[in-house]
């Protein structure tokens, strides 16, 4: 499938609206990330004079918010966008593999504190669960992107910090939530078997990715 070249927000939802899985950046398959198929000017630049635009990673909250849609590393680790038409079988499937931690494990006490707190962006979730010493920002992230890859956890919007001016700066923080909170947890039901769930994917993204290897779609 060719998609067509995006210039909006507006126009990223339509596309994320159809073709239900869309990775933000690089995914290893020529052509399907969010920064292949954006106009040459949504893309990332640095100015001579210092600072850089990306209308693209701005356009992520307004995505999230607007269709809505789940956002988190849910491909390879790597972030992007699920429709929530598509979200319980991908769900289904990936908490097949990934059953909800113990709460006595490391993992599980992230995902309760969420729960129990709602949503919290990337830095108060850390400090709340103890990660505050040195080293210990990699070793959380680590975390987070297992329960992301699980499914537990997703992104619900982006915030920046502010200027004197109160212009947002910055690469903003990820304000985390669980996607039961966030849209119920019908949101997150099936009505298939996990492997059900999984060929319905497969067979979908082989549909719109018809140059990819079965390996790199599985990948």
């Amino acid at each position: 499938m060719n998609f067509p070249e995006i210039y909006s927000a507006t126009g990223m939802m339509e596309l994320i609206q159809k073709i239900g899985f869309l990775p933000l950046l690089d995914s290893g398959i020529e052509g399907f990330s969010a920064e292949d198929i954006v106009a040459e000017d949504c893309r990332y630049v640095t100015f001579p004079e210092g600072g850089w635009d990306w209308p693209l990673w701005k356009w992520k909250g307004e995505i999230v918010q607007e269709m809505p849609c789940m956002y988190g590393k849910f491909f390879n680790k790597k972030a992007g966008f699920i429709s929530q038409e598509w979200w319980p079988d991908f769900c289904n499937y990936r908490r097949s593999k990934y059953p909800c931690p113990d709460e006595e494990s490391i993992e599980g006490a992230i995902l309760c504190t969420l729960q129990s707190t709602g949503s919290l962006i990337t830095r108060e979730l850390r400090a709340a669960c103890g990660f505050t010493g040195k080293g210990m920002r990699s070793k959380f992230d680590g975390y987070l992107t297992r329960l992301e890859m699980a499914t537990y956890i997703v992104t619900e919007d982006f915030i920046y910090p502010r200027d004197k001016h109160n212009h947002e700066y910055g690469w903003g923080w990820s304000l985390l939530n669980t996607p039961e909170d966030l849209y119920g947890r019908e949101a997150c039901q099936c009505n298939r078997t996990p492997q059900e769930s999984y060929q319905s994917i497969f067979e979908h993204l082989k549909e719109i990715l018809p140059d990819a290897s079965d390996k790199q779609i599985i990948k």
